[in-house]
């Protein structure tokens, strides 16, 4: 689901695989690999800092709920605003 997930959330940021792998420090190519689920990300940091970038929580990338929202991360950014 991790794979499907990631494609669909890039997409909607109207992102290619070349800026979303420029903005995380990788390549196109690891991004290529994330989306057709020959590799996952290393790291539960990689994981977390991917859902936080597009504001959806890890048990909505890698596929354990349909709640898109991640409320810890709307909570906070309404805190600080």
């Amino acid at each position: 689901m991790f794979k499907i997930r990631l494609k669909e959330l890039r997409e909607s940021k109207g992102m290619t695989q070349r800026d979303f792998a420029a903005e995380f420090g990788v390549s196109k190519g690891t991004v290529g690999m994330w989306e057709s689920g020959a590799r996952e990300p290393r790291t539960i940091d990689e994981i977390n800092r991917i859902a936080d970038y597009f504001g959806v929580s890890t048990d909505y990338l890698l596929g354990r709920t349909e709640e898109k929202e991640n409320k810890i991360y709307y909570e906070f950014m309404e805190f600080y605003q």
